[in-house]
């Protein structure tokens, strides 16, 4: 796995109609939702997601390394946009 610094990552949630659950895309290493509701789609998102960047994306010579604004992560959280709009 490279796991070259990286600063921002994404989150989406894809509604599966035969399934009837929501489930992600991300390019977040171990981070994988599937859920009934968007709300809880994004309850685990919240708990889970930066954990997983500083298990599975940093080095630890980033963390010391580095000043503290090159290594906080940025996640952009993309809401399914049919369901969005009904939100």
């Amino acid at each position: 796995m490279d796991r070259s610094m990286k600063r921002t990552f994404y989150v989406r949630a894809i509604w599966d109609e035969e399934a009837q659950v929501y489930y992600s895309e991300t390019d977040i290493f171990g981070l994988n939702i599937e859920t009934k509701a968007l709300d809880e789609f994004e309850e685990v998102m919240n708990a889970l997601a930066l954990e997983l960047i500083m298990n599975n994306h940093l080095e630890t010579h980033d963390l010391v390394s580095k000043p503290l604004r090159d290594w906080v992560p940025t996640i952009i959280w993309q809401r399914p946009l049919e369901k969005a709009a009904a939100a």
